[in-house]
């Protein structure tokens, strides 16, 4: 089997405690680096085309991308929480070494993820036009997105693929492969961009077919490599049959995990779609802005993803102590590292922003600015409820993952689209929504874990 987290015998002498959280740190660390760098990549994809798209095709065509990447972002979410929640199941049975039931999932998760992006696919393609007409997009902007969406859909099935088969390469302790993929798939998607929008002149369309391209090169790439260099993870005709149990269980986690992921989509979506009604410059604003915020708390994202699959391997494997004990030292990693992040975000907004854009506009400029002088000072709030998220999902009550994302959408919805019509308050309204739906679902979060907390695995320790 690849190398997982540790689950071996706890330090007993006076340093143990020491030891313990130097061991915890180091395990997770190991496991979450590559992740945060693999994510971190990942966002060169959208900022490779962001930046490319600002500076030489215009702001309606960096409003046109930022717009339609969070429609995108929706919309994959659905396969990206799918594959998070199948691996999930894996890491759980990984953990338990329970191989038979490991490869049964693999093959019901394969078949179950890859006929809802099949699904997915198709609707997207139907529908795509009454969609554009619900989010409000500017009649200058509309031909732009309506271009980029439909290139970028052609290519969902290589979305799947990559992030079934990362997802299952975590779930076993490998998370290097996935980042040497991703590595060559985000240079290729530079250069492409570059080459196709100012050397070939393909405008809009030509960012999202590099990004096509690039997540195929990543995508079959992965998937070959994880069938002939893994043979621990072939199949074989034994494990290739439905049985309902395997399927009730990744289902439900699946399908938890991707309501998480789908309903955290949608209400981004939904404030997409108040921003449109302020016009092209607040929409690029928000496109580049969001951006920056992504990029800058990516880190926390992996790093609680990291977690849930370190809670999961232990869970599966019994150690509850080692959930107790290693929960403190990741609040308090993580909540430091997003006030560091917050803090260079504060000094450098100005300077972040003029990068993807060609001129001074400083319209877009003074906007995007004060989103992230608002946002971006509250960035420990989002680390931590990365976290939960990532805590409720290993430690199998994934329903409360869902609670805390509609908690905090839902509180980001209400206030945005309350507040943001009335004159006095206008688009800042929508930017101190963001905050405030982190913090009570933080609240709740921890209110919720200090219920638990004694009890959690007493029935087996």
């Amino acid at each position: 089997m690849v190398k997982g987290y540790k689950h071996g015998n706890e330090n007993s002498s006076k340093n143990g405690k020491k030891s313990d959280r130097r061991q915890y740190f180091k395990d997770h660390a190991d496991f979450a680096v590559p992740m945060i760098l693999g994510n971190l990549l990942q966002q060169v994809y959208n900022i490779a085309d962001t930046m490319v798209v600002g500076r030489f095709l215009g702001a309606e065509a960096l409003a046109a991308v930022g717009s339609a990447y969070t429609l995108m972002t929706f919309l994959t979410s659905v396969t990206i929480g799918l594959c998070m929640g199948s691996g999930a199941v894996f890491s759980i049975a990984y953990g338990a070494g329970n191989e038979q039931e490991l490869k049964k999932s693999m093959w019901v998760s394969f078949l179950f993820v890859g006929a809802v992006t099949v699904l997915m696919n198709v609707a997207v393609f139907i529908w795509t036009e009454p969609v554009l007409h619900l989010l409000r997009i500017p009649k200058e902007v509309y031909p732009l997105m309506y271009t980029y969406i439909r290139i970028i859909f052609a290519g969902i099935m290589f979305t799947f693929l990559y992030n079934y088969f990362s997802c299952l390469l975590r779930a076993i302790g490998n998370s290097v492969v996935p980042l040497w993929f991703l590595a060559v798939s985000s240079v290729l998607n530079i250069i492409l961009d570059i080459w196709f929008v100012a050397g070939m002149n393909r405008g809009v369309g030509g960012t999202a077919e590099a990004t096509v391209i690039a997540q195929a090169v990543s995508g079959i790439g992965i998937a070959g490599y994880t069938i002939w260099k893994v043979p621990f993870l072939r199949l074989k005709k034994e494990h290739m049959h439905m049985e309902r149990e395997t399927l009730n269980r990744v289902v439900q986690y699946s399908m938890l995990t991707c309501a998480q992921q789908s309903v955290m989509n949608f209400g981004i979506l939904m404030i997409q779609g108040l921003v449109n009604s302020f016009g092209t410059v607040i929409m690029a604003a928000f496109a580049v802005a969001v951006k920056i915020d992504t990029l800058a708390y990516m880190p926390a994202q992996e790093f609680g993803n990291a977690f849930s699959l370190f809670i999961s391997q232990n869970y599966g494997a019994k150690r509850y102590d080692r959930i107790r004990k290693a929960s403190g030292l990741a609040v308090k990693v993580s909540a430091g590292f997003c006030v560091a992040v917050s803090v260079l975000v504060w000094i450098f907004a100005a300077p972040l922003i003029r990068i993807f854009l060609s001129g001074a506009e400083p319209e877009i400029v003074c906007a995007g600015v004060h989103y992230l002088h608002i946002e971006g000072a509250f960035y420990w709030g989002i680390g931590c409820l990365f976290l939960l998220y990532g805590l409720y999902r290993g430690i199998e009550r994934p329903v409360m993952s869902l609670i805390l994302t509609a908690l905090s959408l839902g509180t980001r919805v209400a206030l945005a689209y309350l507040f943001a019509p009335m004159p006095q308050f206008g688009v800042s309204a929508i930017w101190w929504a963001i905050p405030v739906g982190w913090i009570l679902a933080d609240l709740a979060g921890f209110l919720y874990y200090k219920r638990i907390r004694n009890r959690l695995g007493a029935q087996h320790d």
